[in-house]
């Protein structure tokens, strides 16, 4: 770095870090204005800064899935995302996609019929993974729980893959102390090692003319450009630029080798934390994504789980139930959409899937008991369940998982549990009280109520 800019940096990493959201168009009512607003975002149009970072964990409408706390950096993708994909459906990969944010950014920007995977090889940060995309609300995504090279295998290919790679990690050093003391030279060059080996995997799954957009949260050269590079020279990808604004103060390239535009975030220049991308295309083809083309068919001898219609009774669950599939897996019904049904398929015959489609319920004695994946999708239709409203420590209560004391004329029947008219989950009326169906494993483990919450919607 020049002079002016490592002063920069080194001055923004002494400051306080921005704070940020964006919101879910999905489910987010347009008119509610954000009273801790502090200007948006503006690389990313459902973006915004807050003047505060307010205890987040304690507000329901973050866990109804209205909006999520994101950094702005990362929020990019957004913009990236608005000028490189089309009107045509496609087929996404986000290879390394913990805890979510990007995968929500890119799945928000994806084209009606499109269909998102979302994959994140750890298991225990792919289970977050997976609550995070079912507080989205989208149907059309899939969460599994593979490595790289198990893609690479499976033959699948793909329009778009995003590899947010995993990093030395020195865009986290404002926000987390152990980044710091975990960062070396050698821990760099391993990551630049296992990077090059992740892109190695994920090209081999990139259509012809596909886009490959490449991330980390790290500023050096050897994670950065240096693996631009690589991918340049190794497999003749064509690096796209992007259109950005002088006054957002996004650096360039820093590498003497290489001219093409790539884009780095840093604190002290750009509003957010530490981030690099570029965008590269296949075969230098076409600046558009291409068709998306048709699967290998899945394999015959599997048996259909398809359940014959009549059978799952309560289709009126859902707001389009034709649109979808009902299949059963074990004692769990799930919606799967038409349209990419071959591809499930494929996918669950190769991959551990954690999520996909819409889980609707699980069999309990003769009742089907609505799962919170149904209660947090945009395509659930809320008439289906008597609906109790909930006040705001009634609303916090519900999501450490207690009983709700609630006298209503719906004994014996489940009931949708709403805050501010969004659903946060489902009960079992028994009379005198609600039984609380929130998954444990999502609950909210503080037992108390920090004084002076401060609401980020207006009432």
């Amino acid at each position: 770095m020049d002079n002016e800019t490592w002063q920069a940096l080194t001055q923004g990493l002494s400051e306080d870090p921005p704070v940020s959201i964006r919101l879910n168009t999905m489910k987010h009512v347009s008119d509610q204005k954000i009273t801790l607003c502090d200007g948006r975002v503006p690389w990313c149009e459902n973006g915004y800064y807050l003047k505060e970072r307010p205890n987040f964990t304690f507000d329901p409408l973050l866990h109804a899935g209205v909006y999520y706390v994101q950094e702005a950096a990362s929020m990019f993708i957004d913009h990236v995302m608005r000028q490189y994909v089309g009107n045509n459906a496609v087929t996404m990969l986000d290879l390394c996609a913990a805890p979510g944010g990007k995968s929500i950014v890119a799945r928000s920007m994806l084209p009606e019929g499109s269909l998102l995977i979302s994959n994140e090889p750890i298991g225990t940060r792919a289970q977050i993974l997976a609550e995070n995309m079912q507080k989205f609300g989208n149907k059309d995504v899939i969460v599994t729980n593979n490595y790289p090279k198990d893609f690479r295998k499976s033959g699948m290919m793909f329009d778009i893959i995003l590899t947010d790679v995993p990093c030395s990690g020195e865009g986290m050093f404002r926000k987390d102390e152990t980044a710091i003391s975990e960062w070396s030279l050698q821990k760099v060059e391993k990551c630049k090692r296992l990077q090059q080996e992740i892109i190695e995997d994920a090209w081999e799954c990139l259509k012809p003319g596909g886009l490959l957009i490449y991330s980390t949260c790290t500023f050096n050269t050897k994670e950065n450009e240096e693996n631009i590079l690589f991918i340049k020279d190794t497999f003749g990808a064509e690096i796209l630029p992007v259109n950005i604004e002088r006054e957002w103060n996004i650096i360039r390239s820093l590498h003497p080798d290489l001219d093409e535009p790539v884009y780095r975030f840093l604190p002290g220049k750009t509003r957010g934390e530490g981030l690099f991308m570029a965008v590269m295309q296949k075969n230098c083809g076409d600046d558009t994504v291409a068709d998306i083309q048709k699967p290998k068919k899945a394999k015959k001898n599997v048996k259909d789980n398809s359940v014959k219609q009549g059978i799952f009774p309560d289709i009126e669950w859902l707001k389009s139930p034709e649109l979808f599939d009902i299949i059963k897996k074990e004692n769990s019904f799930i919606a799967i959409p038409k349209m990419w049904r071959n591809i499930y398929d494929i996918a669950e015959q190769t991959f551990k899937i954690i999520s996909a489609g819409i889980k609707l319920g699980e069999t309990k004695g003769k009742d089907i008991v609505p799962a919170q994946s149904l209660a947090l999708s945009t395509s659930f239709n809320t008439s289906a369940f008597p609906q109790i409203e909930l006040e705001y420590e009634q609303a916090i209560r519900y999501l450490r998982k207690e009983s709700i004391m609630h006298r209503t004329n719906t004994p014996n029947s489940y009931v949708l549990i709403t805050y501010k008219g969004y659903p946060l989950g489902f009960g079992k009326d028994v009379g005198n009280r609600i039984n609380n169906l929130y998954p444990a494993e999502w609950r909210i483990k503080s037992s108390h109520i920090p004084d002076g919450i401060k609401e980020i919607f207006e009432t």
